[in-house]
């Protein structure tokens, strides 16, 4: 039973005078920690602050925290993303406190072991990428992109060319062109083709000495492996361009197959999805990429390097790559993202990873099985670790993919990724992962159809249970109430001299 006073705000929970902790004022004194703080630091007026014990603040955030979804506590389909359930030693094992208490300064010579832990996993995403030079230090899979056609602009540059164009297929993830374009690139999007993989026709028409990169991501957000990939870096190659693998869905071939090896030259990790993390929420996130060897001189830095000293002694250094685009991130990057990761593919080893693969694929081909009766799922016969269906047949019916994703919520489950990709109307992505079971699966798909036979205006009106049912989307992103407001247009408070002051309101 939910504990609605304990989710009122903490402003409307306050009581005058009550305590969480309450600190000795000779203690206070004593510390001086007012004498330490500048003036030009310190507040003008008292702060209207909620007045609470720990159990009033205790009981607030855990009722918060119950109304959320996450992967620890519900099904979280969420194609593209791969919302995996993350192991719990990981977190311990990041947690250790010679990673947590190093400082970011720190030297080089005082955090040996840390980056003798950071070596060995850029050599490991070097491996697994096929592609051997590796900079840990982007901070997100977006910025991995960004990163990476910086490197490949930077390669052109010093061989005197000036290329100008980004291609990519009609499927693309939509930070494929966002990250062209900030690199100063004119994005050209591929027709689709009816197959779902790409148009190989417009490809060959759009091809020329002005092509600098092709983004691609495989499998593609189809859920299809794009079988022709070695041609179309054949294609890329053969007028001087590169191939850029956005690893996104990477967690379809772990140990079966390697972007370097099918032609790929550079590509990004999405940590978090593939291998460990939390997810969601904006981050935090890490976002390495991997590189050919004729494009590490180009990495963004610093990347951690291993030498043997005159003793003979291995000695781990950070080193900026002789042509490096530069820093993207600050110190090295989202270290305690990259340490999860780190234990997770050090606990499955190689089989492990392969495994993992093959058991993301087996579960989204078996919901694929359970669904394509009941959804339309274009070019969907097989999939890899996702499928995207379509509610468009629906629409007759008044049902959209937005009303069976609400519908969902009452249910107990996330919802999956609606209206992406784009070259699918009113598309549903789900993506099963590797971690959930068959009985979870089976839940999910006779859930939908549940919902499939029910009457439509209760889809239109879903959710029916959660706090909030509907809300003006634009509305909300555009004019959102962050801020306490005790009263409509202006507050008193106490100033540090008795002086009562007017605040104007914070909304």
């Amino acid at each position: 039973m939910e504990n609605q006073i304990a989710l009122q705000l903490l402003q409307d929970l306050s009581v005058p005078g009550r305590r969480a902790t309450a600190f000795p004022p000779e203690e206070l004194a004593e510390a001086g920690t007012s004498s330490q703080i500048p003036d030009e630091h310190r507040a003008d007026h008292t702060l209207s602050l909620p007045e609470l014990s720990e159990g009033d603040i205790v009981r607030h955030y855990v009722s918060l925290s119950q109304r959320n979804m996450s992967v620890d506590t519900h099904f979280y389909p969420l194609g593209s993303c791969t919302m995996k359930y993350n192991p719990k030693r990981h977190e311990r094992w990041a947690g250790m406190n010679g990673f947590i208490n190093a400082h970011p300064y720190a030297e080089t010579n005082d955090i040996q072991g840390l980056l003798a832990v950071l070596y060995e996993m850029q050599e490991m995403l070097g491996e697994i990428a096929g592609l051997p030079s590796v900079s840990l230090h982007p901070a997100a899979g977006a910025q991995g992109e960004f990163a990476a056609i910086l490197t490949a602009s930077a390669y052109f540059a010093s061989k005197g060319e000036d290329r100008k164009t980004v291609v990519f297929p009609a499927s693309a993830h939509g930070t494929n062109p966002a990250s062209a374009a900030m690199a100063g690139y004119k994005c050209v999007q591929l027709k689709p083709s009816s197959t779902g993989l790409v148009n190989l026709d417009d490809l060959k028409q759009h091809l020329s000495e002005e092509v600098a990169v092709f983004m691609i991501t495989n499998p593609n957000t189809i859920g299809l492996f794009e079988k022709d990939i070695q041609k179309i870096s054949e294609m890329l190659h053969d007028v001087g361009g590169l191939v850029y693998i956005d690893g996104a869905n990477m967690n379809a071939i772990l140990g079966k197959t390697r972007p370097g090896d099918f032609g790929g030259d550079m590509m990004h990790y999405n940590v978090h999805k593939t291998f460990t993390g939390p997810h969601g929420a904006g981050g935090p996130g890490a976002g390495p990429i991997a590189v050919r060897d004729f494009l590490g001189d180009y990495l963004p830095g610093p990347i951690v390097t291993r030498e043997t000293d005159a003793q003979g002694k291995t000695v781990y250094k950070l080193s900026k790559p002789p042509k490096s685009v530069g820093q993207l991130r600050s110190f090295i990057g989202n270290i305690g993202i990259l340490l999860r990761g780190y234990f997770y593919i050090r606990t499955l080893g190689g089989v492990g990873l392969r495994e993992v693969s093959e058991h993301a694929v087996l579960n989204a081909n078996y919901l694929l099985s359970q669904l394509k009766d009941v959804l339309d799922v274009p070019n969907g016969d097989r999939c890899m670790h996702e499928f995207v269906a379509s509610a468009a047949p629906l629409k007759k019916q008044g049902v959209t993919a937005m009303d069976i994703a609400k519908r969902l919520l009452d249910y107990g489950f996330h919802a999956p990724t609606v209206y992406f990709p784009l070259v699918i109307p009113e598309a549903m992505m789900m993506e099963p992962t590797e971690t959930e079971s068959k009985l979870t699966l089976d839940r999910f798909a006779d859930t939908i159809k549940a919902i499939l036979a029910e009457d439509p205006e209760t889809l239109r009106s879903a959710p029916l249970t959660t706090p909030v049912s509907r809300p003006d989307e634009v509305k909300a992103a555009r004019e959102p109430v962050l801020s306490y407001c005790p009263c409509p247009t202006a507050f008193e408070v106490e100033a540090p001299k008795g002086v009562k002051e007017t605040v104007p309101s914070y909304i």
